[in-house]
């Protein structure tokens, strides 16, 4: 404030100087002037108050109309300046968590990474992409000692940093389960108690696990309410949805999980999505299954990473390139 001499007489010379002038340099000192109130937090109100105490000395004579405009403005600017004030502490807070919320997706990449395995029996694609910053979605993969491939993907009712924490216990208990329970019907029912027991009743998690047998070709699913996959065949190509019966995860501590089984022979493919995928939006109408099935078909003959992600730039084109929901897609070719 000290560099900063702010008062009547000052202002006063600067606007006579003006109004006897109009010149270009009276309008650059009132500019520098501007950003030194700015610098100074000196309010709106405050300027114009110091405005009208000058015109009230250049022109004694002031009209009374011309003195009530001012004293309009002035109360204007009053309600202005504290607006503004709410603002600005707004504009704060809110960058404040932004930069919380990028700490917690970065935090979350971490927890939630997941290593994809490459084995020759299987050719495997996966991509996830959330709307926002934090991510709904998950998948994940484990390898048990005998070289089976345990996949997952799950979907939390529920978004921002309480899903990320849910899907990080998620991905730990995974990993924690012991060899001998690796089937997965039994998988969604110990993850189901987990949930159930350690996340709030206001957030429910549908999963999709199934387990690849590269020895023999055969692939075991069970669901918790998630949205039901797609199965290739080769042999009549044609798609064939796949889904069990099961409640989503936390609803029921008691909840039991169908199992199912396909075998895959040469050419086959398995598909497992979230629902950023099949009710992808246009103009608000859902896109139908055919659709999807029809782009996926374009592409499933490209090695699966690049397929997925191909499939994946179709529909973030489809929707104008804004998500209306996380986006995940999982490709397993024999």
């Amino acid at each position: 404030m000290e560099s900063f001499k702010f008062d009547v007489n000052n202002y006063r010379d600067l606007l006579e100087k003006y109004i006897v002038s109009e010149d270009e340099k009276s309008l650059y000192q009132a500019e520098q002037f501007s950003k030194l109130s700015m610098q100074h937090n000196i309010s709106p109100e405050e300027i114009i108050n110091v405005h009208i105490q000058a015109l009230q000395q250049i022109f004694p004579d002031l009209s009374k109309e011309i003195s009530v405009s001012m004293n309009f403005l002035l109360e204007t600017m009053i309600s202005y300046g504290l607006a503004y004030q709410e603002f600005q502490t707004l504009r704060a807070k809110q960058g404040e968590l932004e930069s919380e919320i990028l700490v917690a997706a970065n935090m979350q990449q971490t927890l939630l990474s997941t290593t994809k395995p490459e084995i020759k029996e299987l050719d495997i694609g996966a991509i996830s992409v959330p709307a926002t910053k934090m991510n709904g979605d998950y998948y994940h993969f484990v390898t048990d000692p005998s070289g089976n491939i345990g996949i997952a993907i799950a979907d939390v009712i529920g978004k921002g940093i309480p899903a990320a924490l849910a899907m990080s216990m998620i991905k730990y208990s995974l990993d924690s389960f012991p060899d001998a329970l690796q089937t997965p019907s039994i998988i969604l029912e110990n993850l189901n108690r987990v949930v159930e027991r350690n996340v709030h009743s206001s957030m429910f998690i549908t999963m999709f696990y199934g387990l690849f047998h590269p020895s023999t070709g055969l692939f075991q699913f069970s669901s918790a309410g998630h949205e039901p996959g797609f199965y290739y065949s080769a042999e009549n190509d044609k798609f064939h949805e796949i889904k069990t019966n099961g409640l989503l995860l936390g609803v029921s501590n008691s909840a039991i999980y169908e199992q199912c089984d396909i075998e895959m022979k040469i050419g086959d493919m398995v598909i497992l999505l979230t629902d950023g995928v099949t009710e992808c939006r246009v103009n608000d109408q859902f896109i139908e299954t055919n659709e999807i099935l029809d782009v996926i078909r374009k592409y499933m003959h490209l090695p699966a990473q690049e397929a997925v992600e191909l499939v994946y730039r179709h529909f973030e084109r489809l929707q104008g390139f804004h998500l209306r929901d996380d986006f995940t897609l999982i490709f397993m070719k024999k």
